[in-house]
């Protein structure tokens, strides 16, 4: 997939935009306001449209005739669905993705298909973002969560504590610990360097550790680089936006959560929303208000809002209060690795999160999941095997027999309803979902290249 075609040039289609000219695509890039394009202009390798987003003739301008996909990513969902309809009917652009984030909309599946505003997949960045953070609040003692297989796997990014079993020890020691649990890890990042792992690595603390199981035996692999970590029952949400009133909605139910919101109106409609959280209106920021909601006995602490300083603020506050684990979102990308790890334990770009979901459908092959990692310099995908031994480079073949490039990581392949970790022995069967981590995005396209199927198989 070449060219590329993007519509808005905000937060969500700038990240994109980026991570895509890294990869060498061909990129184009409309947006109607000329200051928001200037700046990625002059220093990204990519074309810029200064227009209307659903103009016929400002399409016609960007290329939409030879693009290979359409992403409308423009903060008004109208604006969205209009573009993907037209350069479908005028333009026959043969794949369409659209940013909606109107519920009404959103109920209403017969609008966005080839009858409607032939839209392929809809993408909701809140959606996304919340699901992210609930994994994340299901599993405290994680970085990252990622799923695999339709939740039958998943891969976390855990950092080694002091106390761990693993601290300081080799990774065979693994066999011993965790003598029944199937495993593999897949990359540990050490001081912002990668190390390839094998047996004989070292756990050392404070190294982030990538480690894919069956979600089943998930816990007991954190519990053995992170020790032991509490549930979290006290949970304080800052900001009442979309994502903090998703998020809130998804967690009172279990946990006891309290929601703070500066604007009086939306307090009062989102207490009117939540009847089982408690909404206060004031900001969260002020320390004496945290120190009236005990935040010393808070177990997690979210700050959610549209401001990146007021998440800081409150994040740092909040920890320094005796706040338990703080995470907090950070719209600037750059901001996201001087925070983390540090009194923030987990900061998370929405535009980062959102990215992994786009890129299945830029990736060539048969992609059903793709993460991004490691702020984007890392990748983790889920690619479907086809093909045989004479016409799949992978198919047929064991594992050792494979001559990977550097940076690229067989980890396991979901086969059926089974998580099978492979080893040197292992041979892939046609139709496995294999779970690949590569620690360098620009190695990707030849990960592309080893699941590519000769013609003759069809």
């Amino acid at each position: 997939m070449a060219n590329i075609l993007i519509l808005g040039a905000g937060r969500v289609g700038s990240s994109v935009a980026e991570q895509l000219v890294h990869e060498r695509y061909s990129v184009t890039l409309v947006d109607s306001n000329a200051a928001a394009l200037k700046p990625l202009q002059d220093r990204l390798d990519l074309r810029t449209v200064v227009g209307h987003p659903a103009s016929p003739s400002v399409l016609e301008a960007a290329g939409a005739r030879d693009a290979d996909l359409l992403l409308a990513v423009t903060p008004s969902d109208e604006l969205n669905l209009v573009a993907s309809k037209v350069a479908q009917q005028l333009f026959n652009v043969p794949t369409r993705l659209a940013r909606i984030r109107n519920q009404d909309l959103l109920a209403q599946d017969s609008l966005f298909g080839e009858n409607g505003f032939a839209i392929d997949h809809i993408i909701t960045p809140a959606q996304i973002v919340t699901d992210y953070l609930y994994r994340l609040v299901e599993t405290p003692e994680a970085l990252q969560v990622l799923d695999f297989g339709g939740g039958l796997a998943q891969m976390v990014v855990v950092r080694v504590e002091a106390d761990a079993r693993m601290a300081g020890k080799p990774l065979s020691t693994l066999d011993t610990l965790l003598p029944n649990v199937d495993r593999r890890v897949v990359g540990i990042y050490r001081r912002n360097r990668h190390i390839r792992p094998d047996g004989n690595t070292l756990s050392e603390v404070g190294d982030e550790v990538f480690v894919l199981a069956a979600t089943k035996n998930i816990r007991a692999v954190i519990r053995a680089f992170h020790g032991e970590d509490r549930r979290a029952r006290r949970i304080t949400i800052a900001g009442g936006g979309n994502v903090g009133f998703r998020l809130a909605s998804a967690l009172c139910g279990d946990y006891q959560v309290k929601l703070i919101e500066t604007n009086r109106e939306r307090a009062v409609w989102l207490s009117e929303q939540l009847p089982k959280a408690l909404v206060l209106n004031g900001d969260a920021t002020d320390e004496t208000l945290l120190d009236n909601e005990q935040a010393e006995r808070t177990d997690l602490f979210l700050a959610l809002t549209s401001d990146d300083e007021d998440n800081i603020m409150s994040g740092l506050l909040a920890k320094q209060m005796g706040t338990r684990k703080v995470i907090a979102i950070i719209n600037r990308s750059r901001y996201v690795g001087l925070l983390q790890g540090s009194r923030i334990d987990v900061a998370l770009s929405p535009a980062q999160a959102t990215i992994g979901s786009l890129l299945a459908f830029v990736r060539q092959g048969d992609i059903v999941a793709a993460h991004s990692l490691r702020r984007g310099s890392a990748e983790a995908l889920e690619i479907v095997a086809h093909g045989n031994r004479n016409t799949s480079r992978v198919v047929g073949r064991r594992v050792e027999e494979l001559r990977l490039p550097e940076g690229i990581y067989f980890a396991a392949v979901v086969r059926g309803e089974q998580l099978v970790v492979l080893h040197g022995e292992t041979v892939i069967e046609s139709e496995d979902h294999v779970i690949v981590f590569c620690d360098n995005k620009r190695r990707i396209r030849e990960v592309e290249q080893l699941f590519a199927v000769k013609l003759g198989f069809f």
